[in-house]
Parts: C-alpha cells; structure tokens; sequence
C-alpha cells in the first residue's frame, strides 16, 4: 500500500466504549443505541440473528456512521486502521468468523485505503461449542473510523442467542448477498504468480489473474496470510483478459520469511464487483 499517514494516532488518547446492551431472548431485530454524542458514529447494533441448520449462529454488527466519515476493510491499506475482533469473554462459542461484505476503494492524503463509506453491516458466524444449546456473545470490536481525523474506536457487545431462533434476519441476509464473488462466480481461469527478491530485503511477488474485467478500473488487494507480513500496494493493469499485479513483501520485524502461495489471498475490486480469490500457482 503506501507510506504511513502523516496523522498521528493515541490510541488511549483516542478510544472510546460504545456498549451494546444484552438483547433478550425473543428479539431478532436487536437492540441499538444512539451515539451521537460520540464523533463520527450514529448508531451501532447488535442483530441477534439465527440458528442456521449446520448448528452455526448467524448474527451481525450495524455500525452507522455519521456523514463523511468512513470505516475499514479487513485489509485497510496503510492509511487506514485494521478492524480487530476479541469475543472470548463469550459462552458457548468455539469460534467466530467475520464475513466482511464487499468493500469500496477510496483515497486519503493521496494514499489508498479499502472500507466502508457511512454504513457497514458485519455478519458474525458463530461455532457452537456445545450444540442446540444457546450462546452468550460479549466482546469488543475495535475499528478505526476518520473524517478529517482518523480515530481508532472500541465497540462492546453482549448478547444472549438462543438455538430455538430460526427465522433469517432480511437485514444480516442482505449483507451476506453483498459478499465478493468467488472465482468461479467471477469467471476466473487462473491464476499464477512469480517471486523474487526484492532490491532491499523482502519478497517481489509478481501475479497474473485471467478474469474478465470486474469493471472500469480495477483494484487489486493482496494478503499474505501472514499477520507479520506487510504488503505494499500493488500496481496493476489490465491486458486484454488478464489483469496483472506487482507488489513487495516485508517481514514487519525485518526477519526472513517463506510465502506460501497457497495462502495467498487476493481481492479484485471493480466498478460492478469485487472477487475472491484464493492461492495461485507457480
């Protein structure tokens, strides 16, 4: 992605607690509270969700944000602040999962980040530890949310979700159709990759991605799927049905590292899509 934003961020300085107040046991549209005493957030919510029939639990965080501000992406670019999720104050849950539905590009300072522009809705899917039996999910949301100024904000949680609720959520459904395409679904045939060593340390990892176009100009995020990793943000162009990509890699302590390639994971963003891909091959 790019050099570090001039904007200093205090995290202590900063953070602030929005508390989502446990839901009762019949609700399914959930529960919000207003924060409009709190910059840049108007609204979150908690939606309590459904007991899918694979014995998960679908649930889903609303954040409304007031207008002009933004929030980020999984991957945010190096202007924007990586949304962290800590849910192990919860009962009955093995694991969590966000599902992040697709993402819009836009620029700060002249440097590119991926989010969300004045509203995201996040679906939770929840892995029972013991099944048929309800959940409790408490925990704490951390994101950065910027307008003029970016601000790192800590959202917490709690809700009861019981197993016998089964009816769909419209809104949390919604969102789950708002998911980038797979390859297959984009039309993907392949996808291969090259590495090098970089001129100053590091890793050149350059990709090619025959799709068809996923419309006007088109946006290529990578992942190592090494949280130590940083990647930069690639340069890419498209040549007739394939769409190349070139990127450096970093360990962020200054240490060697191997990249798996099957781990690789990149998201094309265009005008009439994002997609999903996963892996490449020599």
């Amino acid at each position: 992605m790019r050099p570090k934003t001039a904007i200093t961020l205090d995290m202590m300085q900063f953070r602030f607690v929005l508390s989502v107040l446990a839901l009762s046991l019949g609700l399914v549209s959930g529960s919000s509270i207003s924060a409009s005493d709190t910059t840049g957030v108007s609204r979150v919510e908690l939606r309590p969700g459904w007991r899918m029939d694979d014995g998960t639990h679908m649930a889903a965080l609303h954040i409304v944000l007031d207008p002009g501000w933004k929030t980020y992406w999984r991957a945010p670019g190096d202007a924007g602040i990586p949304p962290q999720l800590d849910w192990h104050d919860s009962r009955n849950i093995a694991s969590v999962t966000p599902i992040w539905p697709s993402p819009v590009v836009f620029f700060e300072q002249g440097m590119r980040s991926i989010g969300y522009l004045r509203e995201v809705i996040i679906p939770l899917r929840l892995t029972p530890d013991t099944a048929d039996a309800g959940m409790v999910l408490e925990g704490n949301l951390q994101i950065g949310i910027c307008k003029d100024i970016c601000i790192p904000a800590s959202l917490s949680f709690a809700a009861a979700l019981p197993a016998t609720q089964a009816r769909p959520d419209p809104v949390i459904a919604a969102a789950l159709a708002d998911m980038p395409y797979t390859a297959q679904e984009a039309g993907v045939r392949a996808v291969s990759c090259r590495i090098e060593p970089g001129a100053n340390g590091g890793l050149v990892l350059h990709t090619r991605i025959d799709m068809p176009s996923a419309g006007g100009t088109e946006y290529v995020v990578v992942e190592a799927g090494n949280p130590h990793v940083w990647v930069a943000e690639p340069d890419s162009m498209r040549d007739a049905d394939a769409l190349h990509a070139s990127t450096r890699l970093l360990h962020v302590e200054g240490k060697s590292f191997a990249l798996d390639r099957s781990k690789l994971r990149f998201t094309v963003i265009g005008d009439r899509r994002a997609v999903d891909i996963r892996g490449c091959t020599p």
